[in-house]
């Protein structure tokens, strides 16, 4: 048998582990394999004692872009139901791991990318850093695993739905001014590497017992019910002519959909 792509790496530093997104070329966009080695890999460091804090990154100029639209999101309502499922499963899996989540951005963070790094419990970005919510402009919501629950939460109702309303993009200096980001550097990887070996150095069980007050006063409960919404309205959308034309649209390069009146 062919030897499995890696599409996730780990690599132990101290008490810190390193996850990459390593799928470069489509500048980390998601496939199916893909997501389930993410999946795979949360699920093994959520018992490893010996990791204190996870810094997540992307392999080459992105942190993580939108799949292929092409495509779409599954081969209809039945198999795009599995994918959302697989989706929604890793996220919440990223949001409960009782180790701090660091995410180091460069580039790119679109869509599911935006997603992960608005799961994250800190995130550090380089200048180019770039945090688009397309939906809109895709015939699909805003309800992208988590995203429409964190994003508010973090910069504000308004700020969000402008940005949803719109298909609009964050600048990083823009997400510092919202308070998305908790900084800018040129080098985020090893900013995030040096504010999670001090995080590494503190109590263990402090750190961890301050994650769940945290998760609770976000409403962690209430988040597994409104990833189950989410769901629900991507699916609806995918079955949309609005959906149909934005992907025949970035079928035939990258033109702009046209949507008709409802």
């Amino acid at each position: 048998m062919p030897e499995e792509t890696q599409f996730i790496e780990v690599e132990t530093r101290g008490r810190v582990s390193v996850v990459t997104l390593n799928r470069p070329e489509p500048r980390n966009a998601f496939n199916r394999e893909m997501k389930k080695q993410f999946h795979d890999v949360l699920a093994a460091l959520r018992w490893q004692k010996d990791c204190r804090v996870v810094v997540l990154t992307g392999a080459g100029s992105s942190f993580c872009s939108r799949a292929d639209l092409a495509r779409g999101i599954g081969d209809g309502p039945v198999d795009t139901f599995w994918s959302l499922r697989l989706s929604t499963s890793m996220i919440m899996l990223l949001r409960e791991l009782p180790q701090p989540v660091v995410a180091a951005v460069r580039g790119h963070a679109v869509g599911g990318g935006f997603s992960i790094a608005s799961a994250a419990d800190l995130r550090i970005a380089a200048p180019d850093a770039r945090f688009h919510a397309p939906f809109a402009k895709l015939g699909m919501s805003a309800g992208d695993v988590g995203l429409s629950y964190f994003l508010p939460r973090l910069i504000g109702p308004a700020a969000a739905a402008e940005l949803f309303y719109t298909g609009g993009v964050l600048d990083a200096p823009r997400a510092l001014e919202l308070r998305y980001l908790n900084r800018i550097a040129e080098d985020p990887l090893k900013e995030a590497l040096e504010l999670a070996q001090r995080m590494a150095e503190l109590s263990p069980m402090g750190i961890r017992q301050t994650k769940e007050m945290l998760n609770a006063g976000l409403g962690l409960g209430a988040f597994r019910d409104h990833l189950d919404l989410e769901m629900r309205t991507q699916v609806i959308c995918s079955l949309t002519e609005d959906h149909a034309e934005a992907k025949a649209a970035f079928a035939q390069g990258q033109r702009e959909p046209v949507f008709k009146d409802r």
